[in-house]
């Protein structure tokens, strides 16, 4: 479905009927990723799934897609669809966007789960690494798509999830340039909102992959133990979804039962 809003299409999905769960995916990532879970979770739930912008079905908007933007854009399709509360899941950057969300409209989180992401901003190195990936998305996106999928996935996993990782690569070549430097910009400048998780009232979770390439194992259980945040740690890489399909399945379920 589609919802026009500050002169672009904003592309979404909405199945099943209960409590609602919002599918946030993440970057060089749409709402596809979600396709082997939306069976299974809405049998009880209504589950939202957005292609967060400059992504999947979704135009740009701007030259910078700041997380506060994709927030504002995932608020206007729940209140178009008049969705007063949800549960969150957040890939990636898709976690940082429902953090953004959180701060902004904390009375509509009914929980969030931190999937292979984080509150913390990013350190100096890693906005450094964005700037030096935007030059090279400049220079040859494909080649930098290929190789930034690959790279997500622990070494094992990417021979054993070859095919998974060829079509997570043919998604990804979907996404235009403007979507792919306007997050990375988005990326880059967003803030620290530790306080924000640490003192929310919802119910929070992390998922933390243990040889995940993205994000510092150690640095993630810090965050969880002193958010008081619900802890689900899997052996793989940064792509639980794929790497870790039923247990992560199981826990979101668990998870949104909960909340």
């Amino acid at each position: 479905m589609i919802l026009e809003y500050k002169g672009i299409n904003i592309f979404y999905s909405d199945d099943g009927k209960g409590d609602t769960i919002v599918l946030l995916h993440g970057f060089l990532e749409n709402s596809t990723m979600w396709l082997p879970f939306i069976s299974s979770f809405s049998e009880k739930n209504r589950v939202i799934c957005i292609d967060l912008l400059g992504h999947g079905k979704t135009d740009s908007l701007g030259y910078i897609h700041s997380m506060e933007l994709m927030a504002t854009c995932v608020e206007a399709v729940l209140n178009h669809l008049k969705i007063k509360q949800a549960t969150f899941i957040g890939h990636s950057m898709g976690g940082y966007v429902a953090l953004a969300f959180a701060e902004n409209y904390p009375d509509k989180v009914n929980g969030l789960c931190l999937m292979n992401s984080t509150a913390q901003d990013d350190s100096s190195e890693r906005k450094a690494n964005r700037s030096r990936a935007i030059l090279a998305v400049k220079q040859n996106h494909k080649t930098f798509i290929r190789l930034a999928v690959s790279n997500l996935f622990g070494l094992k996993n990417r021979t054993l999830f070859s095919k998974e990782i060829t079509h997570t690569i043919d998604q990804a070549l979907q996404t235009p340039l403007q979507g792919i430097i306007a997050a990375l910009e988005g990326m880059k400048i967003r803030p620290d909102r530790q306080s924000v998780f640490k003192s929310a009232k919802f119910k929070k979770m992390i998922i933390v992959s243990k040889n995940d390439p993205v994000l510092e194992y150690n640095s993630l259980i810090n965050e969880a133990k002193n958010y008081s945040a619900k802890l689900v740690e899997f052996p793989d890489g940064h792509m639980s979804h794929i790497e870790n399909e039923s247990d992560f399945s199981f826990n979101i379920l668990h998870f949104v039962e909960k909340t």
